[in-house]
C-alpha cells in the first residue's frame, strides 16, 4: 500500500562493496522481486529496506517519507524470514500476535485480529495448537499470518519457501501472490529461485556484484535478457559466439556469422544498432528450437542426438552440432522419443528466438 523509492544507496562491509549505487522504484501494490547468484547483494538491499541495516550513502523514500534512518519497527512492514523465526515455547496465536502485543493493542482487538490472519491464511481454528506440532507448510503460514497481522505498509520476503518440497513450495506461491492482490499489498521478495520470480513477480530486478544487472517483467527480462548473466541466471540458454555481417531486410534483424554458418538474430534491446563486425553472443532458449520446420526462417543447424532425458510432458536433448556446440532442445508434449544415434537431425529456430547480445 506504499510506494518506495531507492535512490543511490551503496554499502560497503570492509572492503566489500554490497551495494554499488542501486537505484530502483517499486509501485504501490507491486511485488517486485530480487534475484541472483548468492552474494549478491539481494538480501542486504532488502534488509536496508526494512531498516535493519543503514546504507553508507543514498535514501530510501516510502512514499513522500525518507525512512532512510527510521529504525526498523517504526517502519510498518511486516518481514517473513528463510527460518519462519517462530518462536517454539509459544502457541500459534501467540506467535501470530506478538507483533500486536508489541504495539500494545487491546486484547479483544489482538483476538479478532490474529483470528481474521489465520483465516486468511488458511489455519483456522490452529491457534492453540504448538509450533512442534505443525508441518512445514503450516509454520510458513503461521510466519505469513504474524506478518500480516500487522496490516503493513509493505510485506517483506527473504527467500520464504527455500525450506519447503517441492508442491508445498507452488501452494505457498499461489497463497503469498493472491494475499498481496487481495489487499494491494506491496511487496519485495527476495529469492534466487527463477521459477518463483517468473510465476509470481509482477516486477523483478536481476542483482549482480550489488547493481541491477537487469530491471522489468519476467516476460521481458527472459525474453530480452540485458547481458550473457542475466540470459544464464532466469532460465537455460543456449549460447554462442557469433560476429555481425549486417543488417537484414527486416528491421531490428541482424545476419550474422557463427562457427556453423549464417543464423539471423534480433537485437536484445530495439535502441541497439551494432555494426558490421562486431563481436556478439547470441542466445537461444531449448524451448525455442524445433524439429519442425519454420517458415521463412534460415536458422538451421545440423547436428545428431547426443543425450536424451524424457521426463513426461517434456523431452530434453542434447545435439552436437556439425562444426558448432552442444545445443540443450526441450520439446514439449513428445509423441515421439529421439535416441542418441550418429545419424544427422535438424533443428530450427525462428529469428524472434535467436537474440544478439552484446559480449
Amino acid at each position: 500500500m506504499v510506494s518506495i523509492f531507492i535512490r543511490h544507496l551503496t554499502k560497503r562491509f570492509g572492503q566489500q562493496t554490497m551495494l554499488d549505487d542501486v537505484s530502483l522504484e517499486i509501485g504501490v501494490g507491486e511485488l517486485f522481486f530480487l534475484l541472483g547468484p548468492s552474494g549478491c547483494g539481494k538480501t542486504t538491499l532488502l534488509r536496508h529496506i526494512a531498516g535493519f541495516y543503514q546504507a553508507d550513502t543514498g535514501s530510501i523514500f516510502f512514499g513522500e517519507k525518507d525512512v532512510t534512518h527510521l529504525p526498523a519497527h517504526k517502519r510498518e512492514t511486516g518481514m517473513m524470514f528463510q527460518s519462519y523465526a517462530l518462536w517454539p515455547h509459544m502457541n500459534v496465536a501467540q506467535n501470530v500476535a506478538f507483533g500486536l502485543e508489541e504495539r500494545n493493542r487491546l486484547r479483544p482487538e489482538i483476538e479478532q485480529r490474529v483470528e481474521q490472519a489465520l483465516e486468511l491464511v488458511k489455519l483456522g481454528g490452529l491457534g492453540t495448537r504448538r509450533i512442534s506440532q505443525l508441518s512445514g507448510g503450516q509454520q510458513q503460514r503461521v510466519a505469513l499470518a504474524r506478518a500480516l497481522v500487522i496490516r503493513p505498509r509493505c510485506l517483506l520476503l527473504d527467500e520464504p519457501l527455500s525450506n519447503l518440497d517441492a508442491k508445498l513450495r507452488h501452494e505457498m506461491r499461489s497463497e503469498i501472490r493472491r494475499i498481496c492482490k487481495q489487499f494491494g499489498l506491496t511487496g519485495i521478495y527476495v529469492t534466487h529461485d527463477r521459477d518463483e520470480a517468473l510465476s509470481m513477480a509482477d516486477r523483478l530486478a536481476v542483482m549482480e556484484a550489488g547493481r541491477l544487472a537487469q530491471v522489468g517483467t519476467p516476460q521481458e527480462v527472459y525474453r530480452n535478457p540485458a547481458s550473457r548473466m542475466v540470459a544464464e541466471f532466469i532460465g537455460e540458454t543456449n549460447l554462442i559466439d557469433a560476429k555481425v555481417l549486417n543488417q537484414s531486410a527486416a528491421a531490428d534483424f541482424f545476419d550474422v556469422q557463427t562457427a556453423f554458418g549464417i543464423l539471423r538474430a534480433r537485437v536484445n534491446q530495439f535502441n541497439w544498432q551494432p555494426e558490421s563486425g562486431t563481436q556478439v553472443i547470441l542466445s537461444i532458449r531449448p524451448e525455442a528450437l524445433t524439429f519442425s520446420h519454420v517458415l521463412d526462417s534460415p536458422n538451421c543447424f545440423t547436428g545428431h542426438v547426443v543425450n536424451t532425458i524424457y521426463l513426461g510432458s517434456t523431452a530434453q536433448y542434447e545435439l552436437q552440432l556439425k562444426d558448432g556446440p552442444l545445443m540443450k532442445v526441450c520439446e514439449m508434449n513428445p509423441t515421439t522419443i529421439r535416441k542418441p544415434s550418429t545419424e544427422e537431425t535438424r533443428l530450427m529456430a525462428a529469428p524472434a528466438d535467436v537474440v544478439m547480445l552484446p559480449r
